[in-house]
């Protein structure tokens, strides 16, 4: 088996990165790509496959492909700030200032009780 080379054994799963012309002539229009894993295959000098997720202008997966790219052509970027997650915990910054009415209840306040007035 082939090693990997050391010009790519700096990214790492889960990476961004943006492919154009200069990676292969397959990319006449870029992608932006994120990798899953280098792929240990033996390849031209200067060359590499990559397995990862094709991304739309979301950030979106959208289809998974494996490209035969060369070094000199992958262009790393820095990750954008993660996406707010859907449903789950809210930050405390973004609760209910103060206590909740369920801290005054085991505070002993009765007044905020349901059942109690």
């Amino acid at each position: 088996m082939a090693s990997v080379p050391t010009e790519v054994a700096g990214l790492r799963a889960g990476d961004l990165i943006h492919l154009t012309r200069a990676a292969s002539v397959q990319f006449r229009t870029p992608i932006m790509f994120r990798l899953i894993r280098v792929l240990d295959r033996p390849t031209y000098h200067g060359w590499v496959w990559l397995d990862g997720y094709e991304l739309d202008k979301k950030g979106d997966a959208v289809t998974r492909r494996e490209v035969f790219v060369q070094h000199a052509g992958i262009q790393k970027l820095n990750p954008p700030a993660p996406a707010p997650r859907r449903g789950g915990r809210q930050p405390a910054d973004s609760r209910q200032q103060g206590r909740s009415a369920t801290d005054a209840r085991r505070a002993g306040n009765p007044s905020t009780h349901p059942h109690r007035r």
